[in-house]
């Protein structure tokens, strides 16, 4: 007899442990299920079974693309003999479905958390009726409210080809098979859609052209593609759309995302293993289940002998000093469960510190709030002023950028770089300490975003002299966190909010919750896409694959913010003007940048000046890695440009051409030594000790680059 599917669902009664969805594959006959505790410390639970068949075909019997991260691996064939475990049901551009409203009693939920950037995508709907034709899909493979919306491409360039792709990172299984099945129904063209193609990416490197008119002649008309994919060792699986470059309707859309996990291995057992016993091992309803018990029971017990305050209340007490929960989310342990050293005991500040510092957050010394959360002023016992960063769930940011934060500036230190004080991880509290920065970030002294008052800018308006010595002192705290040590360190979210001003007005580098460390022989690190909309280097947008280039870039888009002092995106500009870099470029290589400088600034930057710092921007803003300078050229660039600004100097015929002069020049020690390890931040300081005269005295102006 050929094989069917039941669907299975299994429902769990704690709310950590949701209703788990599975397809098996069976013959006509007896389906035995049995549940084994994960291992000797768990046990096994349901507290309600689900059977019911699914439609005949809901899964294909045909080879589908096997896919991995380096491109397509051949054709998948044996769906039909496995298990198939649902990760994600996901419906595209719409809301949760209710499982009253699926034809299969499916969960389905928005797609908003997955999504890499919203700004690039809009949702759309269809309230007509929908083609359902053989060849297509039908009401079983997803439900109408499912077809029936879309998240469709919002971004398109004015004079061709999109520069944007809509993507998705759906969390999975490490080093796993599974089956990825994306739904489509052409709802965005609205007329025929003969012509509508663009392409669907798994990952990077798998490309699937979607012609919708090939599958169906009809538009509505809904369909579904199905892959079988491997997962690498990230964690992550992207999926993105991107429209066809010489096409002339420059769309792409998704409908539905469905992630099912293979389970490749099931075995027969017990007295009737002659016939055909499925045994399915549900890890979400077994492993930990007793830890889960127990905490929630000690949690009740809690709730019983004492009821929490909010440490806003005016009588909360302060705990003793050092006092507070035992338990630390920067405490490590290793796979047997012991606990290693926190992170960096000697940074740990408690938890009745903070609250004397900011007065138990008091609202008027809240100076900000970030991805990671709400940023207040404060001052310690000892009168040291510092911000602190508190954490607020739904901020984007957490436990890991956290973790990541303490790890990497608790072994760097610099001038240029905000240095960490402390931090606290007490009573479900994770709290950044720093030292405070009197003149606040880059881009409050530059501009105001639409909506915010005047009085939200700190009201300076900087000089270009010291717009320039700004930008040296973040390129210099860039270049030491790229060559000071041993393990080169990406920040991966260059921009002028993150760029910090003293009293002095020294810029210092600040935010690293979202930075990677890696060995500096790297070439680059594959990894998801995290950063700001408008700063992201192209090539690790397009390629997942992040360098110390993409720092290049995205403080390259920094420097045109200094010069023009206006937001990198800007829609309530006309289309060519929206965004920043490229608009700039295309000044820049007409040689008329001058003409869209700060107001401020006009008649008061030296041309040679000028046409220095041009072409500098212009070096960090190519489109490949390779092509970008380092980040000490860089440094070495707007020294150069500070001292065009402040001394009439000529410029020599080679200096506009291509020619690399710099090959030419006499050696000059400038670099760290690349075995410095993490920390020896003096040797880098003293490498960039000079003042702006001293650096000069010793190198010829004619010999810049």
């Amino acid at each position: 007899m050929s094989s069917i599917y039941p669907k299975v669902e299994l429902m769990c009664s704690s709310d950590f442990l949701p209703i788990q969805d599975f397809f098996l594959p069976v013959r006509v006959g007896k389906l035995r299920i049995d549940f084994v505790p994960f291992d000797e410390h768990s046990f096994a639970f349901a507290n309600a079974i689900e059977v019911f068949l699914a439609p005949t075909d809901f899964i294909p019997d045909s080879s589908v693309p096997h896919v991995s991260g380096e491109g397509q691996k051949g054709e998948y064939n044996v769906l039909l003999r496995s298990p198939l475990h649902v990760i994600h049901r996901i419906n595209v551009g719409g809301d949760n479905i209710m499982p009253n409203n699926d034809t299969l009693l499916r969960y389905w939920i928005p797609d908003d958390v997955y999504l890499f950037h919203k700004n690039i995508a809009a949702n759309t709907s269809y309230r007509g009726k929908l083609n359902y034709e053989t060849g297509g899909a039908t009401e079983f493979n997803a439900p109408d409210s499912v077809y029936g919306t879309a998240k469709k491409l919002n971004i398109v360039d004015k004079d061709g080809p999109t520069t944007f792709n809509i993507s998705w990172h759906f969390d999975v299984r490490k080093q796993a098979k599974h089956l990825v099945r994306s739904h489509f129904c052409d709802i965005v063209t609205g007329t025929s859609n003969e012509l509508t193609r663009f392409n669907l990416y798994i990952y990077s490197n798998f490309k699937r052209a979607i012609r919708p008119w090939d599958v169906i002649q009809q538009t509505a008309a809904p369909f579904y593609i199905d892959f079988v994919v491997d997962s690498d060792d990230s964690g992550l699986m992207s999926i993105s759309v991107v429209p066809e470059s010489d096409n002339d309707i420059q769309t792409a859309f998704l409908n539905g995302v469905e992630i099912m996990e293979v389970i490749d291995k099931f075995s027969a057992r017990g007295s009737h293993s002659k016939r055909m016993n499925l045994f399915i091992i549900i890890g979400p309803c077994v492993g930990g289940v007793v830890l889960v018990l127990i905490i929630l029971a000690m949690f009740m017990f809690c709730l019983k002998r004492r009821k929490w305050m909010r440490v806003e209340t005016p009588d909360w007490r302060l705990v003793p000093l050092y006092g507070g929960s035992s338990h630390s989310r920067t405490t490590v342990r290793s796979t047997t469960g012991s606990a290693h050293a926190d992170l960096n005991l000697g940074l740990k500040v408690p938890f009745s510190e903070i609250l004397y510092a900011t007065r138990k957050f008091d609202t008027k010394l809240m100076i900000g709030e970030g991805g990671f959360g709400k940023v207040y002023k404060g001052m310690l016992k000892n009168g040291a002023k510092v911000a602190m960063k508190r954490s607020e769930p739904g901020h984007g940011q957490g436990l890991l950028e956290f973790r990541r934060e303490i790890t990497v500036l608790s072994k760097i230190r610099h001038q240029n770089l905000v240095p960490l004080i402390g931090y606290c991880d007490e009573r479900n509290e994770m709290i950044l300490v720093y030292e405070f920065m009197e003149k606040g970030a880059l881009r409050d002294h530059l501009y105001s975003l639409k909506g915010e008052s005047e009085e939200s800018t700190l009201g300076s308006k900087l000089s270009w002299d010291q717009r320039l010595r700004i930008c040296i002192g973040a390129a210099r705290g860039l270049d030491y966190l790229h060559t000071g040590s041993s393990r080169a360190i990406i920040h991966r979210d260059i921009k002028s909010t993150n760029i910090l001003l003293d009293e002095h007005y020294v810029a210092k580098v600040a935010d690293f919750g979202l930075s990677r460390l890696d060995q500096v022989d790297q070439t680059h690190v594959t990894t998801d896409v995290k950063g700001s909309f408008g700063y992201l280097d192209p090539e690790y947008f397009r390629c997942f694959q992040l360098t110390l280039k993409s720092d290049v870039y995205s403080f390259g888009v920094v420097l045109l913010e200094v010069l023009c002092a206006r937001p990198v995106i800007d829609h309530s500009l006309p289309r060519e003007q929206v965004n920043l870099s490229e608009w700039a470029m295309s000044w820049q290589k007409k040689g008329e940048l001058d003409k869209i400088v700060d107001p401020l600034l006009v008649g008061k930057i030296n041309v040679n000046c000028l046409r220095k710092y041009g072409e500098t921007v212009e070096k960090c803003l190519q489109d490949y890695g390779v092509d970008r300078p380092s980040m000490v050229d860089v440094l070495w660039d707007l020294e150069y440009c500070l001292k065009l600004q402040n001394a009439a100097v000529v410029r020599e015929p080679y200096e506009d051409s291509t020619t690399d002069v710099g090959l030419s020049l006499p050696v000059i020690q400038r670099l760290p030594s690349a075995s410095l390890e993490i920390g020896e931040s003096e040797l880098i300081h003293e490498s960039y000790g000079y003042s702006d005269g001293e650096v000069f005295s010793q190198l010829k102006l004619d010999g810049a680059r």
